[in-house]
């Protein structure tokens, strides 16, 4: 016998990995230059000099290596969360210590951890606000809670906070949030937080137990326009927050993260003991030890994110001005784009016609649009302006 929901999930990938994996194939067929693949989340940004004359420095120099490779703390080594607690503390005004971290394999590995941390019966659901990065549902459903979807507030895309209400109750172990948001750009502003959380401080007194924010962080430093993420942490203390440094510091196959559980939260040390607990359980210990050891040297910095500015703008100004109607991101490196038809899979389809590869948003909860990742070359989005022309004009 196998488990025949796990070989559902394996048997079939996401349908960003799909195109990825197409992207590969029709990239050997007709080259590189001919192939406008918008589908991953894949950082085009270099990792800074430092990031990488540390690891070099690291390899060199530590001896024995066995220092360098063995294992860690299975929360992570004491230096790297003490460095990390140092970064938040000088961004945030916070006052957090090592013992507030956990470090993981990316932030897939942190919501997994606080999902199995927060969720104790099939009975209970976490919703999750749409559009949302399509793993959410896989991540919740796994654990064996219900994945609730909450509709975004239009034409904003932000928090739709009376449709949240109506969809929470005393089952309700914990929402995800995430901001700058996977996959429309949009980074909700501080007024919808504090809103969001006076709401789940009232239902958490009205149903008699918390209700969490898992808040999924990876595009934190990536804003525009002069705007800047709010750290949830500062507003509602029931927050758990899951980072990576793979789209920030561009280092994503690298798989180096953090749950932080603030010293805010109620009984903080029991949740600090229940990560530690869901890492045990899912095999989440001892993080990729070398990064941890880079970590501690590079935790405040980021690559050069200016460039996705840039890429911003030429990819909406592009667009728009073809005809699209596109969502302008606050943050992160996707744009979201009205399909131009009501069947966004279609439209993706007839997009492959022209090499266009864009993501059809019917797994992110918000049919009829498209998820377009601008963290590729300029180069590539300026060649790519006529084929999205041809695709325009191939529906008057």
């Amino acid at each position: 016998m196998l488990n025949q929901k796990m070989y559902e999930l394996g048997s079939r990938r996401s349908v960003i990995r799909e195109l990825f994996e197409y992207g590969k194939k029709r990239i050997a067929e007709v080259g590189p230059d001919n192939v406008y693949d918008f589908s991953i989340g894949n950082p085009s940004v270099e990792t800074p000099e430092a990031v990488k004359d540390t690891a070099v420095s690291l390899l060199e120099t530590v001896k024995p290596t066995t220092k360098l490779h063995g294992y860690t703390s299975a929360q992570g080594d004491p230096s790297a969360r003490n460095a990390i607690a140092q970064d938040l503390n000088q961004r945030f005004g916070a006052s957090y210590t090592g013992n507030n971290l956990y470090l993981t394999c990316g932030a897939a590995a942190s919501l997994t951890i606080c999902l199995q941390a927060v969720i104790d019966s099939h009975s209970q659901n976490v919703q999750v606000l749409a559009p949302f990065f399509t793993e959410y549902r896989v991540f919740i459903e796994s654990r064996g809670a219900e994945c609730r979807v909450v509709p975004p507030a239009l034409p904003s895309f932000g928090i739709n906070l009376p449709a949240l209400e109506k969809c929470l109750d005393a089952n309700t172990a914990a929402i995800i949030l995430n901001s700058p948001n996977n996959p429309s750009g949009v980074i909700y502003p501080e007024e919808e937080i504090k809103a969001l959380a006076a709401l789940l401080k009232s239902k958490s007194q009205e149903f008699g137990h918390p209700i969490y924010i898992i808040s999924d962080e990876p595009y934190r430093e990536i804003a525009y326009n002069g705007k800047k993420t709010p750290f949830t942490a500062s507003f509602y203390p029931d927050t758990l927050v899951c980072y990576s440094y793979s789209k920030g510091l561009s280092l994503p196959g690298e798989r180096i993260g953090y749950v932080l559980v603030p010293d805010t939260m109620p009984e903080w040390e029991k949740m600090y003991a229940a990560i530690c607990g869901a890492g045990r359980s899912l095999g989440f210990i001892c993080a990729p030890a070398l990064w941890q050891h880079v970590i501690t040297k590079c935790a405040p910095l980021t690559s050069d994110l200016s460039i996705y500015a840039k890429n911003r703008d030429l990819l909406l100004n592009g667009l728009t001005e073809i005809g699209y109607t596109c969502v302008p991101p606050d943050g992160a490196f996707y744009l979201f784009v009205k399909a131009l038809e009501e069947d966004a899979v279609s439209f993706c389809e007839r997009a492959k016609q022209f090499d266009l590869l864009l993501v059809p948003s019917d797994d992110f909860g918000c049919p009829g649009y498209v998820r377009i990742a601008y963290c590729v070359s300029g180069d590539m989005i300026t060649r790519s302006m006529p084929a999205f022309r041809k695709l325009f004009e191939s529906y008057k």
